[in-house]
């Protein structure tokens, strides 16, 4: 029983050595856990290689309290070299029909990791400093029982075409 136990978190451990890291994350801390209007997150990251593909995710933190099953945010996107900012209004679905959240939960904290369509609004096909800016759009300010939110931007896979 022991030996199956050891080579059970052996194996664990091995695969868990083989998930890449992120290109970029970063969370912040909700103040007094009460996301507020005027609180505005901002991630920034930068993008060296245009060639490459990238996933982008939003990452939030609440407590099983959390009052709605879902949250909407605006997301300002500034690109580098532009001096526009796109906004786009974001719904994240934090839980299923029924209630249960969709996250991880650890005792009474649950994360949720959601990714991000940008479609058309963010490319990567620029090098230099990307900036994403969130802003809670609830109806209610402040949003009770948010811990932290945060931005992921994962690396999948190089550019089939590089110049030479």
């Amino acid at each position: 029983m022991c030996r199956y136990l050891l080579l059970v978190l052996l194996i664990g451990l091995a695969l868990g050595g083989c998930i890449p890291s992120p290109y970029y994350q970063k969370q912040e801390p909700i103040p007094q856990n009460q996301w507020a209007y005027s609180f505005s997150p901002v991630f920034k990251f930068d993008i060296t290689d245009t060639t490459a593909h990238y996933r982008t995710s939003f990452i939030i933190q609440h407590t099983q309290a959390y009052p709605y099953s879902n949250l909407w945010m605006w997301m300002y996107i500034k690109t580098p070299g532009s001096p526009n900012i796109k906004k786009e209004r974001v719904n994240v679905i934090l839980a299923d029909p029924t209630g249960k959240w969709k996250g991880r939960g650890m005792g009474a904290i649950y994360e949720e990791r959601v990714y991000l369509d940008l479609g058309d609004s963010v490319k990567f096909d620029r090098t230099g400093t990307y900036e994403i800016r969130l802003e809670q759009n609830m109806r209610v300010n402040p949003l009770p029982e948010v811990l932290h939110v945060g931005m992921r931007v994962e690396m999948v896979g190089a550019g089939y075409f590089k110049k030479i």
